[in-house]
C-alpha cells in the first residue's frame, strides 16, 4: 500500500507540474493594471493589437502617435467586445513595433477589459524590428533584459508583461537569430513562468522551434504556435496537439472560412482542448491617416460562433476554447 501511495503521489506531482497546477498556490494573471486571480480571467481573446507601427526599430518612437487620438479610435472597439462578454485581451504588439504599456493601461482602465502586454523581440521580416543590441548580445543577455522587464516593468515603466512574444521566419531551419530569440525566450520562461507566444506560421517552422524547446528541457505546453491557420496539412494539428503545443488559430479578422474549416477538423479529431482562437484584430497605424482601417474584435461572436453552432459546436466547446484554455496557458503560480 505504501508503494502504491508513493506512485499515486508522484503521478499527481508530475501532472501538476505539467499543467502548472501547484498545490497550495493560487494562480494569477499579470495584466497592465496589476495581478488578477486566474479564475477571474473570463472570456479571453489571446491575440489582438491596439497599435502597430511598421516604421522599423531604428525609427520607432512613441512621439509618432498621440495617445488621446489612439484612445478615441480604439476604445469603441473594446467596448463592443466587452458587450459580448470579453473580460481579458492579450495585446501581441512586441517591442520596437509600437508596444505602448501606458496606452494599454489607460485603455484597460477606460474599458474595464483586462489587457496583457508582453516582453520579447520580433525577428521576422529580415530583422527590421530588432534593436541593434539583439545582434551583438547572447541569448542569455537578451533573456536578462526580458526577465528584468518581468521583475521591474516594460520599457522603463512599472507595467509588467504577462507573456513572452517572439517572432521567427518561416524556413526549412531556424536562422541563428531566430534560434537565439527562442533560446532567450526559454531562459526567460524558466525564470518567470511566462508562456512563449511565437509568431510562426506553418508546422515545419513550429517543429524546428519545438526541437529547441525540448532540447532546453521545458514542456511543450508552455509554447503557443501562433498563426497556425497557415498550416495546410491538418494532420499536423494532431501531431502538434499530441506533443502538448498550443495551436493558435488567430487570424479571424482576415479569413473566417479558413478558421471554420480548421475548427471543425479540431472538433472532429477531439483537439479542442489544445486550441486557442482570436482575431489578430486592430490596429491603429501611426503611419496612416487617422490610424488607418481597424478590424474589430467581434467577428468571433457575430459570425463564427453562430455559424459553427449550426454545425454542432456547443456551449461547452466555446467555454473550453475561450475560457479554460487561455487560463491553462497564461496562468502564473508565483
Amino acid at each position: 500500500m505504501k508503494k502504491l501511495a508513493c506512485i499515486l503521489f508522484l503521478s499527481l506531482f508530475i501532472f501538476s507540474c505539467k499543467t502548472k497546477l501547484i498545490p497550495g498556490h493560487e494562480g494569477i494573471v499579470q495584466t497592465v493594471t496589476g495581478k488578477i486571480p486566474l479564475d477571474s480571467m473570463g472570456l479571453t481573446l489571446v491575440h489582438e493589437h491596439i497599435l502597430v507601427d511598421f516604421i522599423g526599430a531604428d525609427s520607432i518612437s512613441s512621439d509618432r502617435w498621440n495617445r488621446d487620438s489612439v484612445i478615441s479610435k480604439v476604445l469603441p472597439y473594446l467596448l463592443e467586445a466587452k458587450k459580448y462578454g470579453v473580460k481579458t485581451l492579450l495585446d501581441c504588439t512586441p517591442s520596437y513595433l509600437g508596444k505602448d504599456p501606458h496606452l494599454l493601461q489607460r485603455l484597460s482602465e477606460l474599458s474595464e477589459i483586462r489587457i496583457l502586454t508582453n516582453t520579447g523581440y520580433y525577428g521576422a521580416v529580415g530583422g527590421k524590428y530588432l534593436p541593434a543590441h539583439a545582434y551583438s548580445e547572447t541569448a542569455e543577455q537578451l533573456a536578462d533584459r526580458w526577465i528584468d522587464e518581468y521583475e521591474n516593468g516594460v520599457g522603463g515603466s512599472s507595467i509588467k508583461p504577462g507573456f513572452i512574444k517572439i517572432s521567427v521566419n518561416e524556413d526549412d531551419s531556424l536562422s541563428p537569430m531566430d534560434k537565439k530569440l527562442l533560446q532567450a525566450a526559454v531562459i526567460t520562461h524558466k525564470k518567470t513562468g511566462l508562456a512563449i507566444v511565437s509568431h510562426t506560421g506553418t508546422w515545419k517552422t513550429a517543429l524546428n522551434e519545438l526541437t529547441v524547446i525540448n532540447d532546453m528541457g521545458i514542456d511543450a505546453s508552455n509554447f503557443v504556435w501562433v498563426h497556425a491557420q497557415a498550416e495546410q496539412n491538418f494532420e499536423n494539428y494532431i501531431t502538434a496537439a499530441n506533443s502538448g503545443v498550443w495551436i493558435s488559430l488567430d487570424g479571424l479578422a482576415w479569413d473566417i472560412d479558413a478558421h471554420k474549416e480548421r475548427l471543425l477538423f479540431a472538433k472532429k479529431k477531439a483537439l479542442l482542448h489544445r486550441i486557442l482562437i482570436s482575431h489578430d484584430g486592430g490596429w491603429y497605424d501611426p503611419g496612416k491617416p487617422g490610424g488607418g482601417d481597424f478590424q474589430s474584435f467581434s467577428h468571433i461572436f457575430e459570425i463564427l460562433i453562430p455559424e459553427l453552432n449550426k454545425l454542432g459546436f456547443t456551449e461547452a466547446d466555446w467555454k473550453m476554447i475561450l475560457y479554460e484554455n487561455p487560463k491553462k496557458v497564461f496562468g502564473l503560480y508565483p
